[in-house]
């Protein structure tokens, strides 16, 4: 069933807040718990369709974008992005050349939970645009505490909480938009870097 597009960022607090309390605790070296069979069949079939509607709903997000600001070609805006500050979030051990089961997750839930903040960052970028904002930090909230939970259930999940790091700061409509534009474009790249390392975990 379709989530209510009319619920605003600042309808979000509680889900926030979980993420906040269930957040991932980046470490330098991952250790690998196992094979790919310790996870579920069920849960990896869940982030498969996870990540794909949230690719869905970002691609909605860079189509309108698009359209109506003629923001269309996020690598024309590299430099915009690096003077904002708009962070990427690595997935290195979700890579083919270093596939680490217990990272990769760990590395997954933390992107999740700075491309919430960073759609957090974004909020008023215009009206028409809103709707598709809080349908995409929904998606990615929700996906995010899938990971967590079943992070939580193999003890996979780190003991301490990080906080929230530093979020770009955008003093102008056209800077949101561009902002967004970015992070739409940055946010596909993860996801699929992440279809591909779940999609591994899936075989036997």
């Amino acid at each position: 069933p379709a989530k209510p597009a009319a619920q605003s960022p600042m309808k979000l607090t509680a889900l926030q807040l979980l993420l906040w309390h269930s957040a991932l605790w980046m470490v330098q070296e991952a250790t690998p718990l196992g094979p790919p069979s310790s996870l579920p069949q069920s849960f990896l079939l869940k982030c498969l369709e996870q990540v794909r509607k949230v690719q869905a709903d970002g691609a909605v997000l860079q189509e309108r974008l698009c359209a109506a600001h003629k923001l269309c070609h996020p690598e024309e805006l590299l430099l915009l992005g690096h003077a904002l500050g708009i962070p990427q979030a690595p997935l290195s051990s979700c890579s083919s050349q270093a596939l680490q089961l217990t990272g990769c997750l760990r590395q997954l839930h933390s992107g999740l939970f700075l491309y919430q903040g960073l759609l957090q960052a974004l909020a008023g970028i215009s009206p028409e645009l809103a709707p598709t904002l809080d349908m995409l930090q929904l998606d990615i909230t929700d996906f995010a505490i899938n990971i967590w939970q079943q992070m939580e259930d193999v003890g996979m999940a780190p003991a301490v909480p990080p906080t929230q790091g530093t979020m770009p700061t955008f003093t102008s409509a056209f800077q949101r938009r561009a902002g967004g534009t970015l992070v739409a474009s940055n946010l596909q790249s993860f996801l699929e870097v992440a279809y591909r390392a779940l999609r591994h975990f899936t075989k036997p």
